[in-house]
């Protein structure tokens, strides 16, 4: 018998009170029904660390003006979500274990317990890459995202990361733990691995945000995802020339670069879900395929026509399968965010910055990073015990702009600056404080290509701030070298250091800055006492131990800052020393590239141009004289 008719039954033979009291007992059947179902269906058992999980793994109900009937089971999209998920950089307990590695492993249930908005944001790596993954969760947790997690691809990282308070799974990789060099073998397992992920969580159900390691998001960008949300898929670009002015898709039809995996968000749709698979397939069959070259000829197997005439997205893959494109304006590039600023110049709020386009391998890419003051150090970082060393550098006019932008205005202006570089690493190396280098200004742009200096079409402007990895070996100046034959090491900061607010107050407050003066000229002696406070008068061409003697007096204060470099030291007096000097610096810089119609086109820079009379910067004319000069 209905409930109904059961109700009609009592309502007809009993007095008015029982009617009423059935009733309220029905209510209270049907609510614990109601309730049961909802919880036993949102709910699941999860053996994740117990300190970070949130208090519910269920979602959040969209608002809407239709009611489930009383005893409905709600789908999956509709159950409850709890308010907030349990904080990131929440640290276990004191004198508590790690869990055990089976409890990391990759799951529909781990993962529901970092989901918001059915969204999750992954990104994965080795131990060699642990800065990297912090500075990327910190930039979320500070803009505000908490709904990520990090796919650990050895047991080093996974530990690192749980003790940090940093949600983490295992990858199951059982990978190395140092750095693995771009295009090496196992640098194309991780890509691998990638692909493997995407296709093992889109089943699961929820949109996934997977992102590279040498990224970092600079802005929520959620919200702009949603705004999209017919996309099965929206990926970034290697794109450097602006095809909309504002926040829009790129427009597909003018794309011409690569289409980047480094940045790019997956919904879990079957189109999705079939490229994700067969992309997986296609690398596993053939492990020379690069996966981005795989991604790219699988979406371009069709691309075309538009979706619609608004939205921006265009059908590719299968031909149902609805991708867009990131611009690259604000989900930016190396080349798009540290050469061409297009987000400055375009007025726009960038959303994210990968460093590709780069040089000088993992190394240069922190080093972009912290020229953008968007990478995170411990705090001895920015206070060395040593000190700090800088100056101000000066640039004639004439160099920057008189002139074409050729070859030669471009060898003119950098050269310059590496002889000024040259001394204060010099000095540094006397002194033992770590040089803070200058900004680098640049003429042509460099690229792994030949071109006509800038690429057309670019909103490169000229001269422009170039990364130090445009041409200096930044890997190279960082790395730990024989003293025996390079003599002692010389540490570098980033050009925008002192900016950085990171940079602690009793660093900027303890300051001195050196003048040069002409020797024998009114108050200008090798005294260490100080004109005025702050302030010391230093003879111009000063020797080894001139310099030695005078900042020997000087090594509590934190920053001493040259008025320049020019004439700055007489050089060394030990000729072992300078040997050992000579021998390091002038491997710390690079080539410029690429020089068009010529084999080889690149031009090598020179730490010691200016001991080569009539030196000119052209490329090596045969295989010969194709190597570093020295």
């Amino acid at each position: 018998m209905g409930w109904k008719s059961r109700l009609q039954e009592i309502t007809n033979s009993k007095p008015l009170f029982l009617t009423i009291y059935a009733t309220v007992i029905i209510g209270i059947v049907f609510s614990s029904f109601y309730v049961f179902s909802a919880v036993y269906s949102g709910s699941s058992s999860s053996s994740s660390p117990s300190w970070w999980l949130p208090r519910s793994s269920s979602r959040e109900a969209p608002i809407s003006t239709q009611q489930p009937t009383v005893g409905e089971v709600l789908a999956p999209a509709q159950q409850a979500q709890s308010e907030s998920l349990q904080p990131i950089w929440e640290v276990p307990p004191p004198g508590s274990k790690m869990p055990p590695l089976k409890t990391f492993r990759l799951t529909k249930e781990l993962f529901q317990q970092r989901v918001r908005d059915n969204v999750v944001v992954v990104t994965f790596g080795n131990y060699a890459f642990m800065d990297f993954i912090l500075t990327w969760v910190k930039h979320l947790t500070d803009i505000g995202v908490d709904n990520l997690i990090v796919g650990a691809m050895d047991t080093k990282l996974l530990e690192a990361l749980y003790w940090k308070g940093v949600p983490v799974f295992d990858m199951g990789s059982h990978m190395s733990t140092i750095d693995v060099g771009w295009g090496s073998p196992t640098f194309h397992k991780m890509g691998r691995e990638k692909v493997m992920l995407i296709d093992a969580v889109l089943p699961f159900g929820y949109e996934l945000l997977m992102c590279d390691t040498d990224m970092v998001w600079l802005k929520n960008p959620l919200p702009y995802l949603a705004r999209f949300a017919e996309a099965d898929v929206l990926t970034s670009t290697d794109q450097v020339i602006p095809t909309v002015s504002d926040d829009r898709l790129d427009i597909w039809q003018q794309v011409g670069g690569a289409y980047n995996i480094g940045i790019f968000h997956w919904r879990p749709t079957d189109s999705a879900k079939k490229l994700a698979k067969e992309w997986k397939d296609m690398l596993l069959a053939d492990d020379k395929i690069w996966d981005q070259n795989g991604f790219n000829e699988l979406v371009h197997r069709q691309l075309g026509p538009s979706v619609d005439d608004d939205s921006g997205l265009v059908y590719a893959y299968d031909g149902k399968l609805k991708l867009g494109l990131l611009p690259a304006s604000i989900f930016c590039s190396g080349h798009t965010y540290f050469v061409q600023a297009m987000y400055q110049q375009l007025r726009l709020q960038p959303y994210a910055v990968h460093t590709t386009f780069q040089y000088a391998g993992t190394e240069g890419k922190r080093h972009r990073l912290r020229e953008g003051m968007v990478f995170y150090d411990p705090p001895e970082y920015y206070d060395s015990p040593g000190g700090f060393l800088t100056f101000k550098p000066s640039i004639p006019k004439s160099l920057l702009l008189d002139g074409g932008h050729d070859l030669e205005s471009h060898f003119s202006l950098v050269n310059f600056q590496i002889k000024q570089i040259r001394t204060a690493l010099a000095i540094a190396s006397l002194l033992k404080r770590t040089l803070v280098m200058p900004p680098l200004w640049c003429r042509l742009d460099r690229l792994w290509f030949s071109h006509p200096g800038v690429l057309v079409g670019t909103m490169t402007r000229q001269p422009f701030l170039c990364p130090l990895d445009h041409v200096f070996e930044v890997n190279t100046m960082l790395k730990e070298l024989p003293e025996e034959e390079f003599g002692p090491s010389i540490n570098i900061r980033e050009y925008s250091f002192f900016d950085n607010p990171a940079v602690p107050r009793q660093v900027k407050e303890s300051w001195l800055d050196v003048q040069l003066c002409q020797a024998g000229s009114l108050n200008c002696n090798v005294s260490t006492s100080t004109s005025r406070p702050g302030v010391l008068k230093l003879p111009k061409l000063s020797s080894e131990e001139t310099l030695k003697t005078v900042f020997s007096s000087f090594k509590d204060v934190k920053v001493i800052q040259f008025s320049t470099m020019q004439d700055a030291f007489l050089g060394f007096t030990d000729k072992k020393k300078e040997e050992k000097f000579r021998n390091r610096v002038k491997r710390y810089v690079g080539i410029w590239c690429c020089v068009e119609n010529h084999t080889p086109g690149h031009v090598y820079y020179d730490m010691y141009w200016d001991e080569k009379p009539g030196w000119k910067p052209s490329p090596p004319q045969t295989r010969e004289d194709d190597h570093p000069p020295w």
